[in-house]
């Protein structure tokens, strides 16, 4: 049994993938509006919003219970509208030696699709496979759509 492993989800949004994208790289600090029941605050600890090496502090529900993650931003590819972080502390390290998060979106006209990429390694066979985590992503990218179509 493989302690490495990667989850990917593809969600159809009907807001604008641009505005989705812009509120992942420049603007984290709002999805607590838009997100409430999901994600308490969100702090920039290092760097600016929306570049390379910026760290990210989030407060978050998780499994009902209120956790932290500190994550630094590895990469940005602003022509595909790509970001990707790695988990550098928190809650979240308490089962994975690594965990990174990366954000798509695909804007063709009327059509957007965002993918969420989780890759980790558990610290042992004991620790499931981020499911919930996940879910948690989809959630909030439900909760920012439905703000962006209100």
């Amino acid at each position: 049994m493989s302690l490495q492993g990667k989850l990917v989800s593809e969600m159809e949004i009907k807001c604008d993938g641009d505005i989705f994208y812009e509120v992942y790289r420049h603007r984290p600090h709002h999805i607590s509006t838009m997100s409430p029941n999901n994600i308490q605050n969100v702090d920039v600890h290092e760097g600016e919003w929306g570049t390379v090496d910026s760290v990210i502090f989030w407060n978050f529900i998780h499994d009902g219970k209120e956790v932290v993650a500190k994550e630094k931003v590895e990469e940005i590819d602003e022509e595909k509208k790509l970001i990707k972080k790695k988990i550098i502390e928190g809650d979240i390290l308490e089962y994975y030696k690594s965990f990174y998060i990366t954000v798509h979106v695909e804007t063709k006209g009327e059509n957007n699709l965002v993918t969420l990429i989780i890759e980790y390694e558990k610290k042992n066979a004991n620790v499931s496979d981020p499911h919930t985590f996940m879910e948690l992503l989809l959630n909030v990218t439900k909760d920012i759509e439905n703000y962006h179509i209100k």
